[in-house]
């Protein structure tokens, strides 16, 4: 049951997932996969990794076959090209919601491992529900989700007890257990290991970083444990090893065309090519000034606190030893795995995302221990940590929230844009026939959007920049080297003239939907102007000022980001196109919303007006009693009593300069700013003092 709830969790997850990550999410995974299962023609975009073997098949494989389930379905239901596509599109992501919800279950499963079945293990399962980065990547087709699901699984069934070296952790047992019994506990122990083992492997294949995970735990095991044990471990490690290198062998073979090994090709691109350097260059504590805080959020002071528990103080009474070890190898690799990828230049903060689910894990006894007793208990003692509480959720939601519909959204929506551009002229009823479809090109850096996965249709041409490492250069010919973004960037106006069919002075004037003659450009290094031309919104100003002769105007723009830490890719995503029906259709839309946009301000100006009109006039109309008081005070001066003797003083004196000085201009001294007064307010005053004198 609490499966099917956690599935139904992320399947709303990954609905509401529509914004951008990393590109890896669809360029390592759904590209490949689109090629594998509608052919090499289809369209989709085959990085510099796949045509150098660094990347398991295995991984796409798993998508290629729900795209073909997919297509099936559509087929056989006869579904609209607009649904298909929609289909295709939520195929691969409602698989990923499920592995989320796997690896979900299996932290709660490890937690009751750890700590039984009591508030800890509850207590992981609620974090890693709340957690704004489970939120934000955990439904998404990279393989490093994947990895992370496996990986907890494999935890899970992993035989802690090895850990130990004898079977102390459990008090002996009187009675006597018969062979049978021993023998079937012996039979599940062995399929628990080789269940582990396999997984293991197949993470390892997935991402050969997480090898660091599974040498520490098989260290403190072969360490400890008697000879039968280690003579067990390394057997299951040969066998379930070598089956699941065979299959990834296979899969690759079939993928690839011919024999290769990507994980060793993976160690010797980005290591001894050191070629992960050029996609940018981290500091060295980069895990823990931005890793951890960016996987934790408000988890993090508590996370601390478990890994300094589990590492350096000394075993609880409440634990067993054997809960006692978990805890402190979990902690263990959650400290040696960043440790050792700090060593590597090039670094991510989902490279030691498998981590997350154990981090969880250590992070509930503090987090029990510190918010329980309000929770439980009614004093208003614990109000501060209600508050605090509160205040946690609220700010992991804000973040899930912002990260997952606004931050980096457009790099979606233009793609759902051009998909419905596509749909309008496929159905118009002025389309020639045969004509190629929609072109589309974009002028941003390389991979700032889906590719194929998302644009789906094979009659939708696009192209966009590339940045393809320098592979086979030497060090001289690497550090000359300028991919062809960082060209376009660096100076537009040339990069324009040189890589576009006809440079800046022959521009197309028709889009191709419209015309008989289809496009057909044999150099890859030269790019045709597309009917669509898309960028973000920092480089309008020069593309302005560029194609100021052609017949590009905008015709569609959305948001997409607030900030972002790279300026390339700041503002807007702006689309331009040829088709002056558009373009006349988005200006009119743009005045219609610019109108309705300060009809309201309007409005709200006169509600605004309105209310002080109303405020001033009700305030005239009735005084507050402190106000009604201070009118009704006397403020003449001197005040004299019936006990006291009237004489002349220097405020009588001051007081007749004043009143003299005011008949001779031509403006007045307010009455309530008055020593004496004037009109009835003198009379009534004078006429007081003579009967009190």
């Amino acid at each position: 049951m609490l499966l099917l709830l956690l599935i139904a969790f992320r399947l709303l997850n990954t609905f509401t997932l529509r914004t951008f990550f990393q590109p890896d999410e669809f360029f390592q995974s759904l590209e490949p996969a689109w090629e594998i299962a509608f052919g090499p023609n289809s369209g989709a975009w085959i990085t510099w990794e796949w045509r150098h073997h660094l990347r398991s098949s295995l991984h796409p494989l798993l998508f290629a076959a729900v795209y073909y389930v997919a297509d099936t379905l559509a087929q056989i239901l006869e579904l609209l090209p607009a649904t298909r596509a929609e289909l295709l599109i939520a195929a691969p992501k409602t698989t990923q919601a499920v592995i989320a919800a796997i690896g979900d279950f299996y932290t709660w499963k490890l937690a009751r491992r750890v700590y039984g079945d009591g508030n800890e293990a509850r207590a992981a399962l609620v974090l890693t529900i709340v957690s704004p980065w489970q939120w934000f990547c955990s439904t998404r087709t990279l393989s490093n989700c994947l990895e992370t699901t496996i990986t907890i699984v494999a935890l899970y069934l992993w035989p802690w007890e090895w850990s130990l070296g004898s079977s102390e952790d459990e008090p002996k047992k009187t009675t006597r257990r018969s062979p049978r019994s021993r023998n079937h506990d012996d039979n599940g122990n062995l399929t628990r290991l080789r269940q582990c083992l396999a997984l293991a492997a197949l993470a390892c294949i997935l991402r050969p970083t997480n090898i660091l995970i599974w040498m520490c735990l098989a260290s403190v095991a072969l360490f400890r444990g008697p000879w039968a044990q280690r003579m067990t471990l390394v057997r299951e490690v040969v066998i379930c090893g070598s089956a699941i290198l065979g299959l990834s062998a296979l899969a690759d073979r079939l993928f690839y065309g011919l024999w290769t090994f990507p994980p060793l090709n993976f160690f010797h691109f980005n290591l001894a090519q050191s070629l992960s350097v050029f996609y940018g260059i981290n500091d060295w504590h980069y895990y823990i000034s931005q890793g951890y805080p960016l996987l934790l959020t408000t988890a993090l002071p508590f996370t601390l606190i478990g890994l300094y528990r589990a590492l350096v103080k000394p075993p609880s009474s409440t634990l067993t030893r054997l809960q006692t070890t978990m805890q402190t190898q979990l902690a263990s690799i959650c400290v040696i795995m960043p440790a050792a990828l700090s060593l590597i230049s090039h670094k991510e903060v989902r490279f030691i995302y498998p981590l997350l689910p154990s981090l969880h894990i250590l992070t509930a006894p503090p987090l029990v221990s510190y918010f329980l007793p309000a929770i439980s208990r009614s004093s208003r003692v614990h109000t501060p940590k209600r508050l605090t509480l509160l205040f946690l959720l609220f700010a992991n939601i804000v973040i899930a929230l912002y990260t997952t519909l606004y931050h980096a959204s457009g790099t979606l929506n233009v793609l759902s844009y051009l998909r419905d551009q596509r749909q309008i002229h496929s159905s118009s009823p002025s389309k020639n026939t045969g004509t190629p479809g929609i072109t589309a090109g974009f002028l941003m850096p390389c991979h700032s959007t889906p590719w194929r996965s998302h644009l789906t249709y094979p009659d939708i041409h696009a192209w966009a920049l590339s940045c393809e490492p320098p592979v086979g250069l030497n060090a001289a010919e690497k550090a000359a080297y300028v991919d062809e973004a960082d060209q376009f960037y660096e100076n537009p106006t040339q990069f324009l003239r040189q890589n576009m069919e006809g440079g800046l002075r022959h521009f197309p004037r028709k889009p191709t939907y419209t015309s008989s003659l289809a496009r057909n450009i044999q150099d890859p290094t030269i790019h045709d102007w597309p009917d669509y031309l898309i960028f973000f919104a920092q480089l309008e100003p020069t593309l302005q000022s560029l194609l100021r002769p052609s017949s590009y105007s905008e015709c569609w723009r959305t948001y997409n980001t607030a900030w972002h830490d790279d300026w390339r890719r700041r503002g807007d995503i702006v689309v331009w196109c040829l088709d002056p029906s558009e373009q006349q259709f988005w200006r009119s839309e743009t005045r219609k919303r610019t109108s309705e946009r300060h009809s309201r301000e309007k409005q709200f100006d006169r509600v605004i007006d309105s209310m002080k009109r109303e405020l001033s006039h009700t305030g005239k109309k009735r005084k507050s009693p402190f106000q009604r008081w201070m009118s009704n005070v006397d403020w003449s001066w001197p005040r004299s009593w019936p006990w006291e003797k009237r004489r002349s003083s220097w405020m009588d004196w001051l007081q007749m300069q004043i009143l003299g000085w005011r008949k001779s201009r031509s403006w007045d001294v307010p009455s309530h700013l008055s020593f004496g007064g004037n009109g009835k307010k003198k009379s009534k005053t004078q006429t007081e003092r003579d009967l009190w004198s």
